[in-house]
């Protein structure tokens, strides 16, 4: 059998796309994708991605619903096209009531590329059920990623990453004083649209960590409007939470309000003992930095050349005979470069028996001139 030509090309998109989410090359080779091959079990009535995202924007338009034919975990909520509801082709019997009711509404069926038939099946499932305006989107959403358009995450899929204590960033686009501070998803960092270009400060200097934008539902369109921002800035992992606060508190009850994410950042305990989470490090160097002492445990040398602000430094070789240098009356938060020689320092402190609470950073730590740095799970 002949290799799919346009799956071929969807494959070499998607990987440019990832490697260089904003080069002109893979705008370039999008552009001039052909369209592919219609085959005689596909649906009749095709469309392509411009189209498609007449329609995928926030606000949601009324008059028209897109529907994601994959499997719910496994796709939908790990990226879909963003406005998209998730109805799997083989649950397409059980879940007809997600459909509008007028059957003259435009429904627009995607999944995972042109050799996946989950979106023209539901399709022709539809027109049995007496829907007049059906269009099918082939290429589905590889393509659509390979083209460059945001993806987005469905609430729950972004309450297991929190959950999991991944190192995600997740931004409210929403005003602060009205919305935010009322009350907001879990760790979130308020960056309000309006304000971004003044505070990008709130951003992450990784720009490849994950962004998950979100405000105040399908009809709201700042964290949208806050994402594109965030990818011609040149971060290379950012999605929308279309759904957003509304769906999470529906799910999860109220978040904290502004009175309580003013309050002391707790630490997250990981994997390992003794260890902190990234996720948690993050959120307290971001939002109350002066409620740890950070040590430092490498030589001096690769101290003296990059570090984390406010850190002191303590060589792991040192150290024992450094002991009542400790700082005190805060958690002390030892750091190498790897999480070995900081894992080290954590056990001596143990050890030792001594009245200090104390953790260490179990990640690969990668540190720029600049003062900036990333890290990294191990």
């Amino acid at each position: 059998m002949r290799p799919n030509r346009t799956a071929m090309l969807a494959a070499l998109l998607a990987a440019l796309h990832c490697a260089y989410p904003d080069a002109a090359l893979t705008s370039a080779l999008a552009a001039d994708a052909p369209a592919a091959t219609a085959r005689d079990d596909w649906y009749g009535q095709r469309v392509d991605a411009a189209f498609v995202a007449g329609y995928a924007v926030l606000p949601k338009p009324e008059d028209v619903t897109i529907i994601d034919s994959r499997p719910a975990a496994r796709k939908y909520d790990r990226g879909h096209i963003p406005t998209a509801i998730n109805i799997p082709d083989t649950q397409f019997d059980k879940l007809t009531e997600l459909l509008p009711k007028d059957k003259k509404q435009l429904l627009i069926f995607y999944c995972e590329g042109v050799d996946c038939m989950l979106s023209h099946q539901s399709a022709f499932k539809a027109e049995k059920l007496g829907y007049t305006n059906i269009k099918v989107y082939a290429e589905g959403y590889p393509d659509w990623i390979a083209r460059g358009h945001l993806g987005a995450v469905s609430v729950p899929y972004l309450k297991k990453r929190l959950d999991e204590g991944a190192p995600i960033t997740v931004i409210d686009s929403r005003p602060k004083e009205r919305k935010y501070d009322k009350g907001h998803i879990p760790g979130a960092v308020s960056l309000p649209d309006a304000q971004f270009d003044k505070l990008l400060e709130r951003l992450p200097t990784d720009k490849a960590r994950e962004l998950y934008f979100y405000c105040e539902g399908l009809a709201c369109s700042l964290s949208s409007d806050s994402a594109a921002k965030a990818v011609r800035l040149g971060y290379t992992n950012v999605k929308v939470v279309p759904e957003g606060y509304p769906l999470w508190a529906k799910l999860y009850g109220p978040g904290p309000t502004g009175e309580m994410a003013a309050a002391k950042p707790t630490i997250q305990g990981g994997k390992e003992a003794g260890s902190i989470t990234i996720a948690s490090f993050e959120r307290i160097l971001r939002d109350a930095p002066d409620t740890i002492h950070l040590v430092d445990v490498r030589a001096e040398k690769h101290f003296r050349a990059a570090t984390i602000k406010g850190a002191i430094n303590i060589p792991i070789d040192a150290l024992e005979d450094s002991l009542d240098e400790l700082p005190k009356g805060k958690p002390i938060v030892f750091f190498c470069t790897s999480g070995a020689r900081s894992g080290d320092a954590y056990d001596m402190v143990k050890e030792k028996k001594l009245p200090i609470e104390a953790y260490f950073l179990d990640a690969n730590v990668k540190f720029d001139k600049d003062g900036n740095f990333r890290l990294e799970e191990n």
